[in-house]
């Protein structure tokens, strides 16, 4: 088995390719089973056009939003593979290794938001701390000059 990309972008963009070349193949049966296939085909590049798009934000909560869909529609397209192995709607040996590779990328991803979240929150408390470091001066300067109008 070839190794991994270090990039998660990339790694998403291959699993995306492998599962629209698998879905090709799913989708040829009609019915429940083509229906299933187009879901998991659309969760599956849906995740990974959100996560390009989180790479061109234009404001931290434009990434964070771009990001948190990214991780949604993974999760979605993971549901859909546990479905297909459920119910046996493709060969064990076809479709374990996308399972295996959604199960990461979802981890991968909640990871990253997990990160995102707490690097948010050490931001906000570095602000509120500015924040009353600066309220304290003000209030200094007011009283300063109230004594010097006086």
């Amino acid at each position: 088995s070839t190794p991994h990309p270090t990039d998660l972008r990339e790694r998403v963009f291959e699993f995306v390719c492998r599962v629209v070349l698998f879905c090709r193949e799913l989708s040829k049966e009609p019915g429940t089973v083509r229906q299933i296939a187009w879901q998991l085909a659309d969760a599956a590049s849906s995740a990974g056009a959100n996560l390009e798009e989180a790479k061109a934000a234009y404001s931290r909560r434009d990434f964070a939003a771009k990001n948190s869909i990214s991780l949604k529609e993974m999760r979605e397209a993971l549901y859909w593979l546990r479905v297909i192995v459920t119910c046996n709607l493709a060969a064990p040996e076809v479709v374990r290794p996308l399972l295996a590779e959604a199960d990461e990328l979802t981890a991968m991803l909640t990871a990253g938001m997990s990160d995102f979240i707490q690097s948010e929150f050490e931001l906000f408390r570095v602000l509120s701390s500015q924040f009353s470091v600066l309220t304290s001066h003000f209030s200094v300067l007011t009283s300063q000059l109230s004594l010097m109008l006086l």
